[in-house]
């Protein structure tokens, strides 16, 4: 039931805001699962897949994506990813826990401050 509720929190984030994958998925994998970091944000990317997916197709629906824009994102997104995975099998638990949450800092600071 705990990864249900964890499932649903994230879609309707990711529905929402176009956030809920990496910011809810792997801290509660963490904290209610009890999941290492590492297989924590793996799973979590996993199940970002199918969750983008059928928000981007409510989106498309909408009329609400730029194509100009997604084509050269993703493509960058393509390689980021790629290059993460590699580094993040490389990294200890530690900073990637820091890392991380520097990461969620310094996007609240910019929504906060608009």
């Amino acid at each position: 039931m705990k990864r249900a509720i964890i499932g649903l929190a994230a879609g309707f984030l990711n529905g929402l805001l176009g956030s809920g994958g990496g910011t809810v998925i792997v801290p509660a994998l963490e904290y209610f699962q009890k999941l290492q970091e590492h297989r924590a944000h793996a799973t979590a990317l996993a199940v970002i897949l199918p969750l983008s997916a059928l928000s981007t197709l409510m989106y498309l629906f909408h009329g609400s994506l730029v194509w100009s824009v997604i084509l050269p994102v993703g493509a960058g997104s393509i390689i980021g990813s790629a290059l993460g995975a590699v580094l993040l099998k490389k990294l200890p638990s530690g900073i990637l826990n820091k890392l991380f949450g520097l990461v969620m800092i310094f996007a609240a600071i910019r929504m906060l401050l608009g």
